[in-house]
């Protein structure tokens, strides 16, 4: 990997900064005061639960379930998680959303499958807005492998965190008008490719190689800086964040087939 390639890894330069720079609506925050039964809270969990669902879709899949019963169950842990007092317990050194969650719907599935379905059916409120469609194209796997279900968790856990930044990403650029730009450059945002590329590149845009190259280097400063505040959102403090993007890597080195 050469210097001006995406590095996912942290460094010195990945730090959150002063400590009011750490998103307001952190982890650490949502867990503490959904706990006191702040209503502000609440939707924020809400928000981050339509986020990374589908770890906890794929995690259910993976355990047997047909597609419409994880549908049914996904929605019961959330209806579950959103409307209780679901935090007493967690330890604030494991306050990581993605570590709360596993837990949560681990002990979920292997408790209450019959409450779930009647929470779903019942209540007659959506909690998450699912689309099982999209989430089986990344989630299941060859039932003959020996892939658990809390690894597709982890993977489909990262795959949702890197899409979700890569959408934001594109909505800045969108924003801007740059939307052609971001379409020309994202697949350059892990590797460089060849020279004949770039100057194809290059003349689609209107721009020559070298100011193709800046472009590049700015869009991936972009995507690190987007990566990092995705992440701080589910972590308890801005130390975790790297270690974060460690396991991130860890994840991806797993294999799934």
């Amino acid at each position: 990997m050469n210097d001006s390639t995406i590095n996912l890894r942290p460094s010195a330069k990945m730090t959150a900064g002063p400590a009011g720079m750490f998103p307001a609506t952190r982890w650490s925050v949502v867990m503490r005061a959904r706990a006191s039964g702040d209503p502000q809270a609440a939707d924020a969990l809400a928000e981050l639960c339509k986020t990374y669902w589908k770890p906890v879709y794929a995690f259910l899949r993976r355990q047997g379930n047909a597609p419409h019963d994880a549908e049914d169950l996904t929605q019961g842990f959330f209806a579950m998680l959103l409307e209780r007092e679901s935090f007493s317990n967690v330890e604030e050194s494991k306050g990581r959303l993605r570590t709360f969650l596993l837990v949560a719907v681990k002990r979920f599935a292997a408790n209450e499958h019959e409450r779930a379905t009647a929470l779903k059916r019942g209540g007659g409120t959506t909690h998450v807005a699912l689309n099982a469609d999209e989430a089986e194209q990344t989630c299941v796997v060859d039932p003959a492998t020996e892939v658990t279900p809390e690894l597709l968790f982890e993977r489909q856990w990262a795959l949702t965190l890197l899409d979700t930044v890569l959408k934001k990403l594109r909505l800045e650029y969108e924003s801007a008008g740059r939307v052609r730009v971001f379409d020309a450059l994202k697949d350059r945002l892990s590797a460089d490719g060849d020279a004949g590329t770039l100057a194809q590149t290059a003349a689609t845009l209107g721009m020559n190689e070298g100011a193709v190259k800046v472009a590049v280097f700015r869009m991936r400063q972009r995507y690190r800086r987007i990566l990092h505040e995705e992440i701080s959102l589910t972590v308890d403090s801005p130390r975790e964040v790297n270690e974060e993007i460690v396991h991130l890597f860890k994840v991806f080195g797993m294999s799934t087939s």
